[in-house]
């Protein structure tokens, strides 16, 4: 019986027969001065084969995914010891999906076996316990020749606070400073003039105040997700006027601006029991992304249905996510709008789960772009983590 031919779409797909593997990892593991120098590292280590295959790993390493044996990781590759979700798509594992093609550790693991050193950010979603874990790593892949053959030093460090705290620092030193000064601004202009739509500028700048505590508000509500510290007050909630209430908010948003902002007839009410702040976040995140991806003159269109035993809420745009973007759109800090804006969609899937749902999405050009969030009518916690793309 012929074996199924191996599939890949970025990295080789090939594996080291486990003969091969078995004498690589002796290389290793039998040297005690090598195996000991490498369990010394702090950080995540990793010694890989020309394949990207596990040949050696250090005591950090194991700790970190619960492992108490090396054997148990010998044999996979980088995204697949660290639990990283592309690895679900990609069906020769680790390397060899869509997603890949913009890893940082699969691509300086590659010009590592072509004799380049590299060092890289890489991030990675992983399922940890209950909750979903955003990992953001410093990688480097370092060459190897060790008898007669090509192996790669593979160590990554833990980066996720320094990359929380630039994105807190850009919220504070850009995004709330630019307001905080046309708050400014507008009291600038009371204090030295007698303008006669005077109550247009305190509209502007209670405007203005509102939008500086909203982005401190969701910062505070995301961190507090991430350390599964935020407490869920759920409440009877009718689904179409819950979210008729959130489109005409946003309808009034400046993304709204030369767009239509459409709100389709649901079926018959349906109640569901959720938290409403929490709930309005995750819609109005899918609202303000949807009205963002769109041009002047296109339409946004918002709509529920009851699914079963829960209540689907979605959001269509007719733009188009570029196939690069769709496999990052739930890291934590990926964006299309620029450096370390990628706490929306990401925000919008760890809150969902936190609720008890899951969003999904789907692009392409013929059908534009529908994010999707599903919650239980009755709120549950969070049992599994699951964020995922439908086929377009």
């Amino acid at each position: 019986m012929s074996k199924k031919p191996l599939s890949t779409r970025f990295a080789p797909a090939e594996r080291a027969p486990e003969a091969l593997l078995k004498r690589q990892s002796d290389h290793f593991s039998q040297d005690t001065i090598t195996a000991q120098l490498l369990d010394s590292v702090p950080n995540i280590l990793m010694v890989l084969n020309a394949q990207r295959q596990v040949v050696f790993a250090n005591r950090h390493l194991l700790k970190l995914v619960g492992m108490d044996e090396e054997a148990l990781v010998l044999g996979l590759r980088p995204g697949e010891v660290l639990g990283c979700e592309l690895v679900e798509e990609a069906v020769d594992g680790c390397g060899t999906g869509e997603g890949c093609r913009t890893c940082g550790a699969v691509l300086a693991i590659l010009a590592s076996l072509e004799g380049e050193g590299q060092v890289r950010e890489c991030s990675i979603l992983r399922t940890s316990g209950l909750k979903t874990e955003a990992l953001s790593l410093l990688v480097s892949a370092t060459p190897l020749e060790f008898g007669g053959e090509r192996f790669t030093i593979f160590a990554a460090s833990d980066i996720s606070q320094q990359k929380r705290r630039q994105a807190l620092e850009r919220i504070f030193y850009h995004d709330v400073l630019n307001v905080v000064g046309s708050i400014r601004g507008f009291a600038e202009i009371l204090r030295d003039y007698e303008p006669e739509d005077r109550q247009e500028i305190y509209g502007l700048i209670h405007a203005a105040a509102q939008q500086t505590i909203g982005e401190i508000e969701g910062q505070r509500v995301l961190s507090a997700v991430e350390s599964r510290d935020l407490e869920v007050r759920p409440e009877p909630l009718e689904a179409g006027r819950f979210l008729q209430q959130i489109v005409d908010i946003y309808r009034r948003h400046d993304a709204a601006k030369g767009r239509q902002l459409v709100l389709e007839a649901g079926g018959e009410e349906v109640v569901l029991h959720s938290d409403p702040t929490l709930l309005g976040r995750v819609l109005g995140n899918m609202l303000k992304n949807a009205l963002e991806a769109s041009g002047e003159g296109e339409t946004v269109r918002a709509g529920w249905s009851e699914e079963g035993d829960g209540v689907s809420f979605r959001v269509a745009n007719p733009g188009v996510i570029p196939m690069a973007d769709q496999v990052q759109i739930f890291r934590r800090n990926f964006s299309t709008k620029g450096r370390d804006r990628g706490l929306g969609t990401y925000g919008m899937r760890l809150l969902s789960e936190y609720l008890g749902g899951k969003v999904s999405f789907s692009s392409s050009a013929s059908g534009g772009t529908t994010f999707v969030a599903s919650f239980p009518r009755s709120f549950q916690p969070a049992k599994d983590s699951s964020a995922s793309k439908e086929e377009p």
